[in-house]
């Protein structure tokens, strides 16, 4: 199967289940990794596709309100 043909929107949450389950966005290709960003902030970091899985709803509810926190402690814009 290719993968670029399962490759998700710009934006869209991931959970990588191969980085401690980290929550990020994904922001685009690097090479064979797909590229995400912490939601909060941070540095981006490289993720196998194949340890990439759609967020769940809770798991998005948790990703906004850690991004509206960090928002609030002025750490993102």
């Amino acid at each position: 199967m290719e993968t670029e043909s399962l490759v998700p929107a710009v934006g869209v949450l991931l959970v990588d289940t191969g980085h401690a389950n980290r929550t990020g966005e994904f922001r685009g290709l690097a090479g064979p990794y797909w590229s995400l960003r912490p939601v909060a902030g941070g540095t981006e970091w490289e993720a196998e596709p194949e340890h990439v899985r759609p967020a769940t709803p809770a798991e998005r509810l948790s990703a906004k309100t850690a991004r509206e926190n960090a928002r609030s402690r002025g750490e993102v814009a």
